[in-house]
């Protein structure tokens, strides 16, 4: 015989989960229970639910595997929903496991009683409220399947508790999936792609803009192959960011309202735009509906929802990055790039070079986090929260072989921590850092505790201004400088929390002095918190 829970436990291990992120209760205890006596599943317990979601994401995207988080009924479940909701906007692979009141209770408004998959229902790919034990091998086997396959996402298991307590006579994992209904087009359409190629040829200042598609498919070393063979200039989207180093000679960076400026124009000055795993949203392009007014455009996405949905298409292509870029440097032999847009795109990126000024007595955070870059292995992970840090970050740090991981559709704050956490797992050997602002932190401080209890050699550069600053920039632009609850007076100290914590940190006011600490704390296989003292009138772009 044996239980549900021990059917939870041996599903997880079939699909080679070794890391799980969680927070335990009454409803999840079987579970729990035993997972006590497994040796190779290890879990982190954090200290707030939501972060157990942002932890799987963030070992999710470092790994290319789904994250699995787990939580209890009612409070705790429901504490997941922000977690799951930015990795749907992300479209990051992730398993989210909750306990449930016992199967006989439902629908009676018990004690931690909450309709978890009808709350998820937006912010799932699927979800399932299991009815029987004897399912729940087939549930794992297709949730992890929905999860990776496709356009990746979130998937809820929500398992009465009963359910996990029950026992059957046998266990055997499916070996293969079948949903009905459930078939991703992977290989995209012949025609289309011969299409794709003929527009290419006949264009003469064509664009890239690649998208967190292309990295989340695998496929970012097949899109730098095709740019590099027919060098056509690259821009990416904040969740893109990555797909080509930031140094490469045909790479513009990121576009958009808080992009390079060299980006927007190339873009604006395009004829044609190849659109690879990217859904364009408002931030990418603030009328994305004039886009394609003025460029014909060439579509790429495993989701068929996105394309055109933005931005007009001229060619739509359904299907795996991976597949497609695999045909299209195939079938491009002979495309040569206008000589003429290739100077006018080398001149954009010379011109839009901007000098970046500085405040005596403050770090500068720009300046700083390109420094920052270089002094890490070139694999190294960053991890930047929301607001003006994730834009210092976004246009400044020089992605080599590493990932740069942030919340891009959502904009989820609090989410650098515990993602770093998540990263810091899956890839244990590899540099990661933290960077976020004095209000960011303050959201998920409190996991602190997590790196402290299980020794994560995590790096964090709190960048403090003492202001919630992209909204405090917001009111300065759009509210005549009302600042209206954007100010952080009577701040902690943020140096003796950590050391609270156990965890050694200390405070600058200077660029050398900023660059001392990360020379050394860098090389250090312990956690360190760096607070750095920014000017409130640092701006989020030039």
């Amino acid at each position: 015989m044996i239980s549900g829970a021990d059917i939870m436990v041996k599903c997880l291990e079939a699909e080679g989960v070794d890391t799980v992120f969680g927070y335990p209760g009454a409803t999840i205890c079987p579970f729990y229970d035993s997972l006590y006596d497994n040796t190779n599943i290890k879990h982190i317990l954090v200290r707030q639910e939501q972060n157990a979601a942002h932890a799987a994401s963030g070992y999710a995207r470092a790994c290319s595997r789904p994250g699995v988080c787990v939580a209890t009924s009612g409070p705790g479940a429901t504490n997941l929903i922000t977690g799951i909701a930015t990795a749907y906007m992300d479209s990051i692979p992730m398993i989210a496991i909750t306990g449930q009141v016992r199967s006989d209770l439902l629908g009676r408004d018990v004690f931690q009683e909450a309709d978890i998959t009808g709350a998820c229902e937006p912010f799932t790919k699927h979800s399932y409220l299991v009815e029987k034990t004897e399912d729940l091998p087939r549930i794992f086997k297709e949730a992890f399947h929905i999860a990776k396959t496709g356009r990746p996402g979130p998937v809820l298991i929500d398992i009465p508790q009963d359910l996990q307590e029950n026992e059957i006579e046998s266990f055997e994992y499916p070996e293969t999936v079948e949903i009905k209904g459930y078939k991703p087009n992977t290989n995209g359409h012949l025609v289309q792609i011969k299409r794709a190629v003929e527009l290419i040829k006949s264009s003469k200042r064509p664009l890239i803009v690649a998208g967190g598609g292309v990295l989340s498919s695998g496929a970012k070393l097949k899109l730098q192959k095709f740019a590099e063979m027919t060098q056509i200039p690259v821009l990416s989207t904040m969740m893109g960011i990555g797909v080509m180093p930031s140094d490469h000679p045909l790479y513009l960076g990121m576009l958009g309202t808080h992009g390079r400026k060299s980006a927007n124009s190339a873009l604006h000055k395009a004829d044609l735009t190849i659109v690879c795993g990217a859904r364009l949203g408002d931030r990418a392009i603030a009328a994305p509906d004039q886009m394609g007014n003025k460029t014909k455009v060439i579509h790429i996405d495993i989701d068929p929802a996105e394309i055109g949905k933005n931005v007009k298409t001229t060619v739509p292509i359904v299907g795996d990055m991976n597949n497609v870029m695999k045909r299209l440097i195939e079938n491009i032999d002979g495309y040569t790039i206008d000589s003429q847009w290739d100077e006018e795109v080398k001149d954009l990126k010379a011109h839009y070079q901007s000098k970046i000024s500085t405040f005596d007595g403050y770090v500068e955070p720009r300046t700083l986090i390109s420094k920052l870059s270089f002094m890490l292995k070139s694999k190294a992970i960053l991890c930047a929260d929301v607001g003006q840090n994730q834009i210092w970050c976004a246009n400044n740090f020089r992605i080599r072989e590493g990932r740069f991981l942030t919340t891009g559709g959502m904009g989820t704050m609090g989410y650098s921590v515990p993602a770093a956490i998540g990263a810091k797992m899956a890839r244990k050997t590899r540099d990661v850092v933290v960077v976020c602002g004095d209000g960011s932190f303050q959201m998920s401080l409190n996991e602190l505790s997590t790196i402290a209890q299980n020794n994560l050699n995590i790096k964090i550069i709190v960048m403090r201004n003492h202001r919630l600053g992209m909204v405090r920039e917001l009111q300065d632009k759009c509210y005549k400088g009302r600042h209206s609850a954007t100010i952080l007076n009577d701040e902690p100290d943020f140096v003796a929390l950590a050391k609270a914590y156990g965890i050694d940190s200390a405070e600058v006011s200077s660029n050398e002095e900023a660059e001392k600490f990360v020379k050394n704390i860098v090389e250090s296989d312990k956690p360190f918190v760096l607070v750095c003292n920014v000017h409130p009138d640092t701006p989020s772009i030039l």
